[in-house]
Order: structure tokens, then C-alpha cells, then sequence
């Protein structure tokens, strides 16, 4: 029971992994078929630099596969990038040792409390964030925002799954009105 109780919360965390929260919002005034070019204000600072290069490189990826073309500097976007990280932790109790399936009374009216034994665990675990800001270059008006979330996994193979996953998600809806609700 306690194996598979293991198994059911390791495949939970892999499985937000894979599928990370996504929010998006935008300014429902702003003209996105006129934005032709961006240009990078900030580039988010992750923990391991080939994680940022990737991440760059994603955004870049998606936006120009959306039409858009990077300028060194003066593009009609602003882009601002952030990563955001925070340990969380989950506590995992497991009863063992008496008759009731692992916890209760045993022996029915007047019987005696079945004591068993608790075990508990800590499950400590890295949650990331990226925020992707959108800023009109022009109006210095921020015209786009999407966040993606989710349980940073441990292997840097299955990182760059989650942060394809991740920006793939994300940038789905863009520019606003391209087929996702916000």
C-alpha cells in the first residue's frame, strides 16, 4: 500500500510537469496585427544559464513563428521575462497496523482502539513561474501578459520538456484572439 501510495504522488508531480498552469491577459485595445517586430527588455535569470538560453530561445522560437521579427533594440514590442521559483512542500501520512484497513476501532462496541503506527513524510519540491510581458514600445503600455507554472522537475531532460511544454501552452493564444480563451 505504501509503494503504491509513492507511486500515485510521484506520478502527480510528474504529471504537473508536464501540463503547467497557464494564464494569459491582454489590453483588449491594443492592435496586435500592427506589432511587427519586439525587442528584449529583460531576459529572465534562471538558476542554471543553459535553462535561460533555452528559455530565450523558446520565446524567440514561438514569437517569430508567429510573424514577429527580433530587433536588437527599437522594435514595436517591449519584452520583459521573469522567472519566479519557490519551494513547496507535501506531507504524506501512512497508517499501518490495525484491523479497520489501516486506521479506526477494532472490535466493535466496547472493543479497544486499534493502535497502529503513523509515518509521515516530507516532500519537498521546487514550483516555477515565468512571466512573460508584452509592452507597446511606443506607449510604454504593457499590452500582453502570460504566466506558466508548475513543479520543476529534477533531470535536466525532463526541464526542457516542461519548458516546452510550458511556452507552447502559453503562447498558443497569441497574439489575443489567434483561438484560446483568456
Amino acid at each position: 500500500m505504501k509503494a503504491f501510495a509513492i507511486a500515485v504522488l510521484a506520478s502527480s508531480l510528474v504529471a504537473c510537469a508536464s501540463s503547467p498552469t497557464v494564464k494569459t491577459d491582454y489590453d483588449t485595445t491594443a492592435n496586435f496585427a500592427s506589432y511587427k517586430t519586439y525587442s528584449w527588455a529583460i531576459t529572465p535569470q534562471a538558476g542554471s544559464p543553459l535553462v535561460q538560453q533555452r528559455i530565450v530561445a523558446g520565446i524567440n522560437a514561438r514569437l517569430q513563428a508567429k510573424g514577429l521579427r527580433e530587433t536588437p533594440q527599437g522594435g514595436d514590442i517591449a519584452l520583459a521575462a521573469h522567472i519566479i521559483t519557490a519551494q513547496k512542500q507535501t506531507l504524506d501520512t501512512f497508517y499501518t497496523g490495525s484491523g479497520m484497513g489501516g486506521w479506526g476501532w477494532r472490535g466493535g462496541w466496547g472493543g479497544g482502539m486499534a493502535m497502529g503506527s503513523a509515518t509521515t513524510q516530507v516532500h519537498t519540491y521546487d514550483v516555477g513561474t515565468l512571466v512573460v510581458d508584452l509592452f507597446d514600445a511606443r506607449t510604454k503600455q504593457a499590452v500582453w501578459r502570460g504566466t506558466a507554472s508548475g513543479t520543476v522537475p529534477s533531470s535536466p531532460d525532463k526541464v526542457n520538456a516542461a519548458v516546452d511544454a510550458g511556452l507552447d501552452k502559453l503562447f498558443a493564444a497569441y497574439p489575443p484572439g489567434a483561438g484560446a480563451a483568456r
